[in-house]
């Protein structure tokens, strides 16, 4: 598909512009990234929300940074994963701590972070290990396949689960209407099949937010089951730790539970499944990265991961809502203004990263935006990713030796999540 020669020709906010190869969009982002100041986009209306008039995109590096680190001029309220407002009834779904300001996101994160002290992650590494090596146990057994089903998808919905105590048998809905959530416009995750020849379509993208709505009722009130539960017969999980009052009395509500389990399963789904998926295709076509990496693992696997994010970028954007007037790198924003910061426009900044399209295992510094930008809303996950990473690379690359992709990756529909729905591996 032709690529637009400049930017004047660029529309983030045509639904057919993501479903163009990734090559093309990258070079369209390239193209925004040498204007002097942000496009304004346009907002596409959509039934449910409500629409604003656009918004701005930032994608350099320099701008997405500044605006993550100014929480009191960027603002998560009142929405960062949507690019209109939510209304009431599905904030209440997905109005997690991702969609808050402090002090309120400051007190939420500071009693979810119980699930992510450096104690309960050398706890899960056990747990890790013993996923990792189930999963590549049935590689070996069932032979090739989809690599997003067989592997890179099983093991943080797994590892998720195991932490929060959901049991086993609602796994399968769990990473269905995960899948749902992720896959707004995409009608292999949603009822809705309409397409166009330019990919999704406005009532594709309506079919979506009413599967959404739906998937979103469905974990919530998993979630708030469990709490009720452990509020009365406390366990040795998540959930138990999050129902139970700290030092200073600081709990959650079951309500903020089911929100926290949404974003808690959706962002590690998406973060550490794509990742991996994405990592295995970068290493198939870089097969002189992946020897190096081999030649020392313990000692390349951390950065290995590290460029793995930067070149997936899972997450493509967040929105922020300009709280007061302000000036940034010579331009003026108003306040109520939309921004979208592009996460994965910024990892691709030739002023921040030489030759930013090169896959190097070995690139250092590496200041990438993959799990965020820095400031109060950096992944607070992070380092559960980055162990999830390493461990399943470890026991592929070792136990199956000659794994590689047998074909491209099949791209989830969407302009929030860089996703493979199927890749084909051989070995």
């Amino acid at each position: 598909m032709a690529v637009a020669r400049d930017a004047a020709e660029i529309d983030l906010s045509d639904l057919g512009f993501w479903s163009r190869p990734p090559e093309a969009r990258l070079e369209a982002f390239a193209r925004l990234r040498e204007r002097g100041h942000p496009a304004f986009f346009r907002e596409l209306e959509m039934p449910f929300v409500r629409n604003g008039r656009g918004y701005y995109a930032l994608t350099r590096h320099a701008d997405v940074v500044e605006a993550s680190r100014t929480p009191e001029v960027f603002s998560s309220e009142p929405a960062s994963t949507s690019i209109a407002d939510l209304p009431r009834y599905m904030a209440r779904y997905f109005g997690s701590m991702i969609n808050m300001d402090d002090p309120r996101h400051a007190g939420i994160r500071r009693i979810v972070s119980r699930a992510f002290t450096p104690r309960v992650l050398a706890k899960l590494e056990t747990d890790l290990q013993a996923s990792a090596t189930r999963i590549v146990d049935g590689v070996l057994r069932d032979g090739p396949g989809d690599f997003v089903t067989d592997v890179a998808a099983r093991l943080p919905v797994q590892v998720i689960c195991d932490m929060m105590g959901i049991p086993e048998r609602a796994r399968p809905m769990v990473y269905q209407r995960t899948n749902t959530i992720l896959g707004v416009g995409d009608p292999e995750y949603t009822s809705g099949k309409d397409f166009n020849r330019d990919g999704i379509t406005r009532t594709g993208v309506l079919y979506g937010l009413l599967a959404t709505m739906a998937a979103g009722y469905e974990l919530n009130h998993l979630a708030m089951r469990l709490a009720r539960r452990r509020r009365a017969d406390p366990g040795d999980d998540l959930v138990s730790a999050l129902v139970a009052a700290n030092a200073d009395g600081e709990t959650l509500t079951d309500q903020e539970i089911g929100s926290f389990f949404i974003l808690l399963v959706v962002a590690g789904n998406e973060t550490t499944r794509n990742a991996i998926a994405h990592g295995l295709t970068l290493f198939t076509d870089n097969p002189g990265q992946r020897e190096l990496l081999m030649e020392d693992f313990d000692a390349r696997i951390p950065g290995a991961v590290e460029e793995v994010v930067r070149m997936a970028t899972p997450v493509i954007q967040f929105r922020r809502t300009v709280a007061r007037h302000h000036v940034m790198n010579g331009h003026h924003y108003r306040k109520g203004d939309k921004v979208l910061l592009f996460y994965n426009s910024a990892n691709r900044d030739a002023e921040v990263f030489e030759d930013p399209d090169a896959f190097d295992i070995t690139r250092s510094p590496n200041p990438h935006v993959g799990f965020g930008g820095p400031g109060p809303h950096f992944c607070l996950g992070a380092n559960l990713a980055r162990r999830e990473i390493t461990v399943m690379f470890r026991e592929l690359f070792t136990r199956v030796p000659g794994i590689r992709a047998a074909g491209r990756p099949d791209p989830l529909y969407s302009n929030f999540i860089n996703g493979v729905k199927h890749l084909p591996f051989t070995f």
